[in-house]
């Protein structure tokens, strides 16, 4: 079981503002030795130095059942065996793409049979493999409508909190199979649920499935990020904040009532202090950490503007 971290110390993790996206100009080296060369337009790498750290490698892992973990120390990336093909969760960043499938081998699969790859958020961190993971598999991505428009652009979007970081990542030229909440992506033994969770990007989706080991049977929930984080000149409390604030409610709402056996959140640490977090209420845990910091947040907001 994950113990759960403090309050205080995730609070403290939603408050460190991304870094701006630099380009390096040389090949990164990532994980397993697997180097992603800056003359591909769809893996050269970007985010500089925080990037390095969250690339930081861990080998593949079991989750449950049929489900795995194929990503690194801080940004999560998922493998599902349905039997009848593979489905990866998130993207992580375009120098990672080939480190992904390396542990996607190393588990003993081919990256040939992987169907679909599920998005949860159009931000370079997540969403930044997503080209060459689809080039290179033949994979269809999946995402929100939202999410889409995003993912086809390779920006942020024009309402994003985060949009003033600008920066950009390969845009997904192939074809987005759009999904919409509650609606179930089935392939062989797997049904995975898409949930809307907004408010960190409009566009974020979170992925359940049920994983099983003989007779018992796990629920999984890959939750997108719940972060209320923006550029220095966002306000959450102004007009152009208000449908962000109401879709982290409905996320917390959604959050608190899945059914939840083992949580992966999109960066590791934001689950509890491990790869994932299998401890009872992880998801309503999760919401409730959101919630406190965008309560701090919307506070700090208001004082400022009393001053």
């Amino acid at each position: 079981m994950i113990a759960m971290m403090t309050v205080a110390a995730w609070l403290a993790g939603v408050q460190q503002m991304p870094l701006p996206i630099v380009e390096m100009p040389d090949a990164a080296m990532v994980a397993g030795g697997v180097s992603a060369a800056a003359d591909d337009p769809l893996t050269r790498p970007i985010g500089g130095a925080r990037a390095t750290e969250w690339l930081t490698p861990v080998p593949p892992e079991r989750l449950f059942g049929n489900s795995y973990l194929v990503g690194f120390a801080g940004l999560s990336v998922a493998l599902i065996d349905t039997g009848d093909g593979l489905v990866l969760v998130d993207g992580a960043l375009p120098q990672s793409a080939a480190a992904v499938l390396a542990n996607v081998r190393a588990l003993g699969f081919d990256p040939r049979d992987i169907k679909f790859i599920l998005s949860t958020e159009p931000h370079w961190d997540h969403a930044g493999g997503l080209a060459a993971l689809a080039r290179d598999t033949g994979a269809t991505v999946v995402a929100s409508k939202r999410g889409a428009e995003g993912l086809r652009t390779g920006k942020h979007a024009a309402d994003d909190p985060q949009l003033g970081y600008g920066g950009s990542w390969p845009a997904v030229t192939t074809p987005i199979r759009i999904m919409k909440d509650g609606e179930v992506l089935p392939l062989g033994t797997a049904r995975i649920t898409a949930r809307a969770t907004p408010g960190h990007t409009m566009g974020s989706m979170s992925w359940s499935w049920q994983a099983c080991e003989g007779k018992t049977c796990k629920e999984i929930v890959f939750a997108a990020s719940l972060n209320p984080v923006s550029a220095d000149d966002y306000r959450f409390s102004s007009a152009a904040g208000a449908p962000f604030v109401a879709g982290f409610a409905r996320s917390y709402r959604i959050m608190g009532r899945l059914k939840c056996d083992m949580l992966v959140t999109a960066h590791p640490d934001n689950a509890g202090d491990g790869r994932y977090n299998s401890a009872p209420g992880a998801c309503s845990a999760y919401a409730e950490r959101s919630r406190q910091a965008l309560a701090k947040r919307l506070a700090a907001e208001k004082a400022g503007a009393a001053k």
